[in-house]
């Protein structure tokens, strides 16, 4: 076996979302690896990157654009952008979802073989098994446009539309994940509890100390950006060259807890506000 286990060094990667949080000490990271990383954002990376491109995930010919700039052949595609819920719903859903789809869609032809996506999705989503038909029509509707109108047309039946954009991401990860593997091109993404990034206070003002708090509560804090972006890095590796189709909880044991009853949200949201 050898000693790069993860196989970056040399690898031509591209990380969306690389101006600060997660997505920064994702391309840090894979720099610090020996890939060649090209960033992708809204605004410019600190990262000392091979190059950056100035991409908005709401204009899909700005995505166009940023594929055709980058160009080339790519090993990797990090997709570590987001939006909370304290901009428009529409905002939320087409930066969550639709931009990063049809980002990832537009790199597919350019991937090399052995090639992997990986994606942030959110605990937020952890519900998307119990909205599959609801999030397969969804996904279904390809065109940037007539998706975006769907959620314009639905947007009060469908509920919050942060949570909406994170189940679709993990739905779509898992759908798309059959047909890719046999391009020899794996997907997976994450689904991370609150991560103490600048992006915790537009949360905080959605969902309130006691939510958050209560999210904290298995290790007795949040997690860090670096933490966050180690699995992301894993995920797309020559390590995980037989992980596809995978939401994985970066949690603290949280969404394991939760879903086999061993932990109660409501009495830890309670405990939260008691302080």
């Amino acid at each position: 076996m050898s000693k790069d286990i993860l196989g970056y060094k040399g690898k031509r990667v591209v990380v969306m979302g690389c101006f600060s949080g997660t997505g920064e000490a994702c391309a840090r990271a894979l720099v610090d690896l020996g890939a060649e990383v090209h960033g992708a954002d809204i605004k410019p990376s600190p990262v000392d990157l091979a190059s950056f491109t100035e991409v908005d995930l709401k204009n899909p010919d700005a995505i166009a654009a940023g594929i055709a700039k980058i160009g080339g052949k790519i090993d990797a595609v990090f997709n570590v952008s987001g939006l909370p819920q304290t901009f428009p719903g529409e905002d939320v859903v087409t930066v969550n979802f639709l931009g990063i789809r049809a980002w990832t869609e537009g790199w597919i032809p350019h991937l090399n073989p052995g090639a992997a996506i990986v994606s942030v999705s959110s605990l937020g989503g952890m519900k998307w098994l119990t909205r599959q038909p609801l999030l397969r029509e969804f996904i279904a509707i390809e065109d940037f446009a007539k998706a975006r109108q769907w959620y314009l047309d639905r947007a009060e039946e469908v509920g919050d539309p942060y949570s909406l954009a994170k189940e679709a991401i993990n739905t779509w990860t898992q759908v798309r994940a059959p047909d890719l593997i046999g391009r020899d091109i794996r997907i997976n993404c994450t689904m991370p509890s609150p991560i103490d990034t600048p992006m915790l206070g537009e949360f905080r003002k959605v969902a309130g100390d006691a939510v958050l708090g209560a999210f904290a509560k298995a290790k007795g804090r949040y997690s860090t950006a670096e933490e966050q972006a180690l699995p992301l890095i894993l995920l797309n590796s020559d390590a995980a060259s037989f992980i596809s189709g995978v939401c994985l909880p970066v949690d603290a044991g949280l969404a394991g807890g939760l879903a086999t009853g061993v932990l109660d949200i409501q009495k830890m949201i309670a405990e939260a506000a008691a302080g």
